[in-house]
C-alpha cells in the first residue's frame, strides 16, 4: 500500500502549491503545518468502489505532535513573528508552558486539533480532485490496493 504515495509525488508537489494559500489563510504557520503533515497518512476507503472510493487523512497521530505545535506558536509569538495567527489558547509563554506539562487549559490545543484535522481531510480532498482531473485517481486506486 505504500507505493501508491511513491506514485503520485509529483502530484502531491502540485497541490501543495495549490494549497499554500489555504494553508496561509488557516491559524497555523508554514512550519506547523510541515509538522502536521509529517503525523499524517493517507488512506483510500472503498478503493475498489468507483463512486465510493475517497482518500481520507489518518490523523490518529496528531495529538501527539500537539504539544510540539504549541512550542512552534510560542516561539513564532516570543520572536516576534506571530504574523497575526491567534491562539485558541491565549496567555502567552507561560500558558503554553502549562500546556505543555498538563495544567492549562485544554480547550485551545482541542480547538487546534479539531482544526489541523478539518485542514487536512480539507487537504486529501483537494488532492483526489488533482487525481481524478488529472485522469490517475482510478490508477491511483488500482495500486493502493496491490
Amino acid at each position: 500500500m505504500t507505493n501508491w504515495t511513491d506514485a503520485i509525488v509529483g502530484e502531491r508537489m502540485a497541490v501543495d502549491q495549490e494549497f499554500n494559500d489555504r494553508i496561509a489563510a488557516s491559524e497555523f504557520s508554514s512550519q506547523e503545518w510541515g509538522l502536521i503533515m509529517t503525523a499524517i497518512e493517507f488512506e483510500i476507503e472503498a478503493p475498489a468502489d468507483t463512486e465510493q472510493a475517497r482518500i481520507v487523512a489518518d490523523t490518529t497521530k496528531l495529538p501527539q505532535i500537539m504539544p510540539e505545535l504549541e512550542n512552534i506558536q510560542s516561539q513564532m509569538g516570543a520572536m516576534g513573528q506571530d504574523s497575526g495567527r491567534s491562539s485558541s489558547s491565549g496567555g502567552g509563554l507561560v500558558e503554553s508552558l502549562k500546556g505543555v506539562i498538563g495544567l492549562g487549559d485544554s480547550s485551545g490545543g482541542n480547538d487546534r486539533l479539531e482544526a489541523a484535522e478539518q485542514l487536512t481531510q480539507a487537504y486529501a480532498d483537494e488532492l483526489q480532485s488533482h487525481l481524478e482531473s488529472n485522469g490517475k485517481w482510478k490508477q491511483v486506486r488500482v495500486a493502493y490496493q496491490e
